[in-house]
């Protein structure tokens, strides 16, 4: 792929500005599914853009991040709701109690579903028939933010007001590495197609890196006050990201390179990023769309 190319960016209407698109993922059905975080719905968007929208009712707390289970549904956070969900790709949903707030969550390779509870400084597992169960982190008030699986068999998650990464393994034991730039306040997190960690550091305007032994590496975007907010592996070995702050989706290449493309509509506050069952990469927008990122 020649550098930074890309072919289009278009956006999709879902909802008005009002519900909140936030998160988004590729279901095991080829459909897209996306949490409405105010309308306190999910929606699934089929390839040929039927868009539906699940439960009838709407959910107790507003869903916010949203992953693939190994039990081939969806698996959800509700932070305001203190839950973790389950939804069946025919939009039956199970709700398992977990205080504390819950954020990021991610598949483990142990058939479990871990998340973060940003409130109580607390990651949480949740198996597929509803076992709740958790691990204290050390410190106060380190708001662990999001997470995800990682390619040593163990967990990785931002602490985003702890300036650090975390790293859990299947028994609960944590590991901390602190940041080198103050405030960085990191949020999204996933595995890159180098065997390292990536993340974004929302309050510093940076993108990182952390290999599984420690070693930390940032680099800076064109504009600090992008406010990148999550991160995904891409289809052309770099890594693609949203700027909340500025309505663009930027990549890096595993060197550093950064280029930055600008969303149609000028502070549509993109959030969740992700590869669609398309090929293409996919973010929500909190004003009420997806942008769909063909990249070439």
């Amino acid at each position: 792929m020649p550098e930074g190319s890309y072919a289009a960016i278009r956006e999709i209407r879902v909802s008005g500005p009002e519900a909140g698109p936030y998160g988004i993922t590729a279901g095991p059905d080829g459909a897209l599914w996306f949490t409405l975080v105010h309308e306190k719905r999910i929606g699934r968007m089929a390839p040929d853009g039927d868009l539906i929208l699940l439960p009838a009712d709407p959910l107790h707390g507003g869903p916010m991040i949203i992953t693939v289970g190994p039990d081939g549904a969806l698996s959800f956070t509700e932070f305001q709701g203190d839950r973790v969900g389950r939804i069946g790709v025919g939009g039956e949903v199970t709700e398992f109690a977990a205080p504390g707030g819950p954020g990021g969550i991610a598949a483990g390779p142990d058939g479990a579903l871990w998340f973060t509870l940003m409130q109580a400084d607390r990651i949480g597992r949740v198996t597929t028939d509803g076992q709740v169960s958790g691990f204290a982190l050390p410190g106060d008030g380190a708001m662990p933010s999001m997470i995800a699986a990682g390619p040593d068999g163990a967990l990785w998650f931002t602490l985003n007001q702890g300036n650090a990464i975390g790293r859990i393994g299947l028994g609960g034991d944590v590991a901390v590495h602190a940041l080198p730039t103050e405030g960085a306040a990191p949020v999204g997190i996933t595995t890159g197609p180098d065997g390292a960690l990536w993340f974004v550091e929302i309050g510093a305007g940076q993108i990182g890196r952390i290999t599984t032994d420690g070693k930390v590496t940032e680099f800076p975007l064109p504009d600090r006050a992008a406010r990148p907010h999550a991160i995904t592996a891409g289809p052309d070995e770099a890594l693609w990201f949203t700027e909340w702050g500025t309505a663009h989706i930027g990549r890096i290449t595993l060197e550093g390179r950064i280029d930055e493309h600008p969303l149609p509509t000028p502070g549509s506050e993109p959030h969740g990023i992700a590869q669609g069952p398309d090929g293409a990469l996919w973010a929500a927008l909190e004003t009420g769309a997806l942008a769909r990122i063909t990249v070439t």
